[in-house]
């Protein structure tokens, strides 16, 4: 109990909180009336269109990208004509965008607009 206490002393952990004033609950809300909301995703997960515009952006905005040809199930390799070592900025990029880490294993699979939407979409830390 000695350890937990001392860790907890010196770990802070940013939190939202929501004053509840003027709702009729059913029990008691504890820590003095407020809420605490840990989760970063609750109604701010992106909708299929935002992630479409913006990997499409990302892609586009490729230095070796002719932007006329991206389309949402554009190959990078077979359409844009793209190399693997280009595959990996492009993965790298889209990390940036959306704020997350991409593993390896599943990073070398992306390969195309559609993959990379469909990954990013289903991603719960995708913002």
């Amino acid at each position: 109990m000695a350890l937990r206490a001392a860790i907890l002393r010196h770990v802070r952990v940013p939190v939202q909180t929501l004053t509840l004033i003027g709702l009729r609950l059913k029990r008691p809300v504890p820590y003095g009336g407020s809420l605490r909301f840990l989760s970063s995703h609750g109604d701010d997960h992106l909708t299929k269109e935002e992630v479409i515009d913006r990997v499409l952006s990302v892609v586009k905005s490729f230095p070796k990208v002719d932007p006329s040809k991206v389309t949402p199930d554009v190959h990078f390799q077979n359409d844009l004509g793209l190399d693997s070592l280009d595959n990996v900025e492009i993965v790298m990029a889209l990390e940036e965008e959306f704020k997350l880490e991409i593993p390896d294993k599943e990073a070398d699979k992306i390969d195309s607009c559609d993959l990379a939407i469909e990954y990013i979409y289903n991603h719960p830390m995708a913002g």
